[in-house]
């Protein structure tokens, strides 16, 4: 297990490094997630790059740190890290509110940032209404009675019916959350609207959803895409909100084949 503190708030990662030359891909996970979930994905891609996913704050087994969270507090969170590895060119694949993350550091990096993977994420996610009562539900059950509600957006009825270990497990993983670290997460989804932001990225860009995402379907993953210069738009059959779970395959494939042309065309 790898750990460092980043402005006072110690991060769980992992990094494998590929050797001089190789750029960095880095995997930021959803909410009431670790990067656990990206295993079946960033094994594929080792060797060809150096792999860094990590638990962002309030997540996995890093620090809660102070509440609540804003986008801007991840993306710094993320800028120490690769700071701290010593990255150069990078790939940033985020998923839910780590493509909201991955946004916002391409615009503060953008010499780094040399491509972005936008997973079934959006320039904005929800309505406060919908934050602020999930926000006062975490605080006043925690995270058990909302697990089953967000499973049934994460994963198709197939995953549900079909695969009950995994989808076990999964629970398992939301449920040992930090609730304040879940609920501090979601005032800053609730208040990061990026419409303007996205129309700035000058990176090429891949934004992916699963075709039956229950959080970010893919009409509004679409209105993303359309909104980045050049953005390319891709569906993911037989997937959820966590298409690198239920799918890894499919999403290995078009993000191979994503980063293949983007090294055709450096």
């Amino acid at each position: 297990m790898q750990f460092t503190s980043i402005g006072g708030v110690t991060l769980h990662y992992s990094f494998h490094d590929a050797g001089v030359g190789r750029p960095l891909l880095v995997f930021i996970n959803s909410l009431g997630t670790d990067f656990r979930i990206w295993d079946a994905v960033s094994l594929r891609f080792a060797g060809d790059y150096s792999i860094l996913l990590y638990d962002k704050r309030g997540h996995g087994l890093s620090d809660l740190g102070p509440t609540p969270y804003s986008i801007d507090d991840h993306v710094d969170d993320l800028r120490g890290l690769i700071d701290h590895i010593g990255a150069k060119d990078i790939i940033v694949c985020g998923l839910s509110v780590g493509g909201l993350i991955a946004q916002k550091l391409a615009t503060r990096r953008p010499q780094q940032i040399k491509a972005l993977v936008l997973c079934d994420t959006a320039h904005k996610i929800g309505s406060a209404e919908m934050w602020n009562g999930r926000i006062a539900a975490i605080e006043s059950g925690g995270m058990e009675p909302l697990a089953d509600g967000i499973l049934e957006r994460w994963f198709t009825p197939a995953f549900r019916e079909t695969r009950r270990d995994e989808l076990a497990g999964c629970r398992n993983m939301l449920i040992r959350q930090s609730a304040a670290g879940y609920a501090a997460t979601c005032a800053g989804i609730r208040d990061a609207d990026q419409t303007e932001l996205v129309k700035s990225l000058d990176v090429p860009t891949l934004c992916v959803v699963g075709d039956q995402d229950g959080s970010t379907p893919p009409e509004l993953v679409k209105s993303m895409a359309d909104l980045i210069p050049g953005a390319r738009f891709e569906i993911i059959a037989d997937a959820g909100h966590i298409p690198c779970i239920e799918q890894p395959e499919a999403l290995v494939a078009l993000i191979g084949d994503f980063l293949n042309a983007h090294r055709a065309g450096a």
